[in-house]
């Protein structure tokens, strides 16, 4: 059997309470499996335990029990090689604005123990789009540039799992575009991507599989197309050729109306079929100039797990 990249028995982290506050359960027992090879998200509200649990998985933040195992190595016993397996590129820019791009991929090179002789930094400057800003301050580049430059200081130690925290928060189109053209292809050659973001159209468009946390806890862990099944929610828009001065009323029919004057009937597929839809708005006296349906995405799957919680 396929081993896996990462495996999470237990995780718990809670948190000390201040001055007499009580203390916070950030991670509530997870069990969760990554598999290798996968573009695995990670998605849930501010506040789900993301950040905590991406930070105890690079060794930033101590576990209060559970089991960690990063490629094969648990964290307790071997956690030089677990933290060498994984390469994390952070939300915030923190970078030092007087090192160079080049010279900041071989100073993470060296706190990973990389040899000079086995670094490759002018291959990841080429890759994210920084040969031409190799020897320019850090202080220099544009927010976009500096997003590619904490790319770069993941890759340096060639880890077998990439953590992207929102890696496209607050960037232009050019730069997401160049910046998942640069995924795919490490995820071609064997890299192990777990992505947190809140751009849920890049994560049905990107992801293999996902799991949605809420307040510590995994509610929801399945294949990207599973989980997009678990909502049969359609909606059948329909362009009528005059104006509509009824809306179709029928059971298991929401009927609603745009700006723009088209109608919107929203349904559940198992309850109701679409030639009863057809039949409402037959029976309503409205004349289809266009029709279309719709399906539940992501963000419907994503609110419907996490609102009732």
């Amino acid at each position: 059997m396929k081993q896996d990249a990462i495996q999470l028995k237990g995780l718990t982290k809670t948190y000390r309470g201040g001055r007499g506050q009580p203390e916070v359960k950030a991670l509530k027992g997870i069990d969760l499996t990554i598999p290798r090879g996968s573009v695995f998200g990670l998605l849930g509200p501010n506040g789900a335990g993301k950040s905590t649990l991406i930070n105890i998985l690079a060794g930033l933040v101590i576990k209060t029990a559970g089991q960690v195992t990063i490629w094969g190595f648990d964290q307790d016993r071997n956690p030089r090689q677990s933290r060498a397996a994984i390469g994390v590129m952070p939300q915030e820019l923190n970078l030092d604005p007087f090192f160079t791009p080049r010279a900041a991929l071989e100073v993470q090179a060296g706190l990973y123990g990389v040899p000079k002789s086995q670094r490759h930094s002018d291959e990841i400057l080429a890759m994210i789009g920084l040969s031409d800003k190799a020897n320019a301050y850090a202080r220099s580049l544009s927010g976009g540039m500096r997003r590619r430059l904490l790319l770069g200081k993941a890759l340096v130690h060639r880890p077998q799992i990439l953590v992207l925290d929102e890696p496209t928060a607050g960037v232009d189109i050019e730069l997401r575009q160049m910046l998942w053209t640069n995924i795919r292809q490490l995820n071609k050659q064997g890299t192990t991507i777990i992505l947190t973001t809140h751009y849920l159209e890049e994560a049905e468009e990107m992801c293999d599989e996902i799991a949605i946390i809420n307040q510590g806890e995994v509610v929801a862990r399945d294949s990207t197309t599973n989980l997009l099944g678990r909502l049969d929610a359609r909606s059948m828009v329909i362009h009528p050729q005059s104006p509509v001065t009824e809306l179709p009323s029928a059971p298991g029919i929401i009927a609603s109306q745009r700006d723009d004057g088209a109608v919107v009937l929203s349904y559940h597929s198992q309850q109701t079929s679409a030639d009863q839809v057809l039949e409402a708005v037959h029976v309503a006296g409205i004349t289809i100039r266009d029709v279309k349906t719709e399906e539940a995405d992501l963000e419907d799957v994503f609110l419907a797990l996490t609102s009732s919680l």
